[in-house]
């Protein structure tokens, strides 16, 4: 896909998820004074998207929580928001409900085994009173992590290894032996429909299209 287009797509496919995200924040801000939100994996430049004259003006205070300290954003000073270094599969240092919205966008599908997916979401349920959970739709014919192939990940695991060997797929350009591609390889699995609502299975699923194909998927939960 020429990356023109695909930037275009995505800057597209990006309005689509701010809105319903803002509709989330303006329903569950109605008669509250702040509003709390835990944002594992969470990008600093997602919520500047959004609009921090949004974000403050419903008092929203935002903890983005990242597996490692280089993942921290740096130098913000604006009342919003806070970073933490944590494990979303184990979020045992925060109570049931102690957030407004768990949030998570694109995130799920890199945690590795289905053991660790059910993790996630169970501790996501756990702490949101409210939550938002994005990931890309199994069944859609590109994967957005290796845009230049369709179909790449439909191809077996051994497969996929090799061709990541010799072809700059990912971003990172072309794996350096056949065990880094395996874990490369391993490190993106996406979910179908199935399987992301068993996961969250008091949540509303909406799916994202693009040319009446389901692109992705979002599991919503209003408190």
């Amino acid at each position: 896909m020429h990356l023109g287009l695909r930037n275009r797509l995505s800057s597209q496919f990006r309005k689509g998820r701010d809105r319903i995200l803002r509709d989330l924040i303006i329903s569950i801000s109605a008669g509250a004074n702040r509003i709390s939100i835990l944002d594992v994996g969470g990008r600093l430049d997602y919520w500047q998207r959004l609009g921090l004259p949004f974000l403050r003006e419903r008092n929203v205070k935002i903890i983005l929580l990242n597996l490692h300290k280089s993942e921290l954003p740096e130098n913000f000073s604006d009342g919003i928001f806070e970073a933490m270094v944590g494990n979303a599969c184990d979020l045992s240092e925060f109570g049931a409900g102690q957030f407004d919205i768990a949030h998570s966008n694109s995130v799920i599908e890199h945690v590795g085994t289905l053991k660790n997916m059910q993790a996630f979401a169970s501790e996501l349920r756990r702490v949101g009173k409210s939550y938002y959970v994005q990931t890309p739709y199994f069944w859609f014919p590109v994967d957005p992590h290796y845009y230049a192939f369709p179909m790449f990940h439909w191809f077996p695991r051994s497969i996929r290894a090799r061709l990541l060997m010799y072809l700059p797929l990912s971003f990172a350009g072309r794996s350096r032996g056949l065990g880094e591609a395996f874990e490369d390889v391993d490190s993106t699995r996406l979910l179908d429909a199935r399987q992301f609502s068993s996961l969250f299975p008091d949540s509303k699923m909406r799916f994202e299209r693009f040319l009446g194909l389901p692109k992705s998927m979002m599991a919503i939960r209003r408190c």
